[in-house]
């Protein structure tokens, strides 16, 4: 349990999500499960007005006993590090993060529970541990909080920009140049499972590098500024670039070979919450990857370009642009 005294007056979801340094969807899903109370009473709206002095219990959910899975968690995960708070994976493709009601197939977090993992309950069991997520397609670094201090702390770093992301992908074309995109992200109105470009979506911001561009292998990588749902494959369908096996943003491939969204969660880098020690995970290239990119890059170029020093700093151009920019 979480109790303080407010020390201002406000809307509930915002003061609390700062007090917590846990997002406003965090917070409304305590709500929801009742878990906040203001001067002993429980309260049911994000929006509810807060008063000076006002007494806010905050109950996190406890962990439930583990329950079978409705399914064989017959898959492993590979583990690039752990510790009493973390928990960072390599995720392979072709495996959701967290169970939904119409999935019949084992998560991500239904394989953590089966390894008995203790996991932070900040966003609920269907959830666990989750603090941010990776598409079905998606393979790569994904943190995991083991308890709810860690979940806040790993949270205030993606709200604040401090945890970066960056990743791979095999893209139909190269791009004109490097970039950065600022582009609005919400429902696409035509498609219930697509996102778009919209005036009024929720802010999102990507960074586009090329890495390799050579005989019709065009490998790019995408530095993360936000986390919208499929940020980086509608950036990339807004500039006519798509990702190889995308078919829902308009990758057109003649043949089924290609199997998933040729998208690598490649680098992760954060705060350790405790230690407050910057630590870098990679993802190594999966073999799909390597078996389009071998077929044209010889070995030692490949190494080279997929160097993480050298994926960095070819941001180096949209850094310089976005501080230009900041300062005219």
């Amino acid at each position: 349990m979480h109790e303080f005294t407010s020390s201002s007056c406000g809307r509930l979801d915002q003061i609390l999500s700062l007090e917590l340094q846990i997002s406003r969807n965090q917070i409304s899903e305590l709500i929801k499960s009742s878990n906040i109370f203001i001067n002993d009473k429980v309260v049911s709206k994000p929006s509810f007005k807060l008063n000076l002095g006002d007494n806010i219990k905050v109950i996190f959910p406890e962990a439930k006993e583990d329950e079978v899975s409705k399914f064989d968690v017959d898959f492993d995960v590979k583990i690039l590090y752990e510790d009493d708070d973390i928990l960072v994976l390599d995720k392979p493709a072709n495996l959701v993060t967290h169970p939904a009601p119409s999935l019949k197939e084992a998560t991500l977090v239904e394989w953590l529970k089966s390894k008995n993992y203790t996991l932070s309950t900040i966003n609920g069991e269907i959830r666990a541990g989750i603090v941010h997520r990776l598409d079905r397609g998606t393979s790569g670094a994904l943190v995991v909080a083991k308890n709810n201090a860690t979940h806040a702390a790993l949270s205030a770093q993606l709200v604040d920009k401090s945890m970066g992301r960056v990743y791979l992908a095999l893209c139909d074309l190269p791009l004109k140049e490097n970039l950065i995109i600022d582009k609005p992200i919400g429902r696409n109105e035509q498609n219930r499972l697509k996102k778009a470009i919209i005036p009024n979506g929720r802010h999102a911001k990507s960074a586009f590098a090329n890495i390799i561009n050579y005989d019709g292998v065009n490998l790019i990588a995408a530095k993360l500024f936000t986390g919208r749902t499929h940020q980086i494959r509608v950036h990339l369908s807004s500039l006519n670039r798509h990702i190889l096996g995308d078919n829902l943003y308009g990758f057109k491939s003649k043949d089924d070979k290609i199997k998933r969204v040729m998208l690598h969660a490649y680098m992760l880098n954060l705060i350790h919450p405790k230690t407050k020690q910057a630590m870098q995970f990679i993802s190594p290239l999966p073999s799909d990857f390597y078996e389009i990119l071998n077929k044209k890059i010889d070995k030692e170029i490949l190494d080279e370009k997929i160097n993480p020093k050298f994926v960095s700093s070819s941001f180096d151009d949209c850094d310089k642009w976005l501080c230009a920019k900041l300062s005219s």
